[in-house]
């Protein structure tokens, strides 16, 4: 069983920054695709960045340029770091993995993701 908890959530103004992280504890191999969900009150589960097993990336174009996602080196602890925020970003942001290599064909499809977290809110101001 795989356990994903993340933390660094927060309230900040426009134009500030903050880092999420996820903790994988459980099964042993690495998932094939790590990522970050989000969802807004009365909005659909949207992907913001997903990181492959070979350390590929893909981000929303709602975000490029203002996120990035990293892993540390044992690939426990998936990161999200979030610059320049927007209200827009105001979310429940969740982590997800996936053991199934068909991940990478669809990184923002949360269907191949067998895993999530609780989530961690941010709230982003004007």
């Amino acid at each position: 069983q795989v356990q994903l908890v993340e933390s660094g959530g927060g309230s900040v103004q426009a134009g500030g920054s903050l880092r999420l992280s996820c903790v994988r504890f459980g099964y042993t191999d690495s998932p094939y695709c790590m990522s970050w969900f989000r969802q807004a009150p009365a909005k659909e589960r949207e992907a913001v960045a997903a990181t492959y097993i070979d350390d590929s990336t893909w981000f929303a174009d709602s975000v490029k340029g203002r996120f990035t996602i990293s892993q540390d080196n044992g690939k426990n602890t998936l990161y999200l770091q979030m610059n320049s925020l927007k209200p827009e970003d105001t979310a429940m942001y969740y982590c997800a993995a996936s053991f199934r290599p068909q991940c990478r064909m669809a990184f923002g499809n949360p269907v191949f993701y067998g895993f999530w977290g609780q989530g961690t809110q941010v709230t982003v101001s004007s």
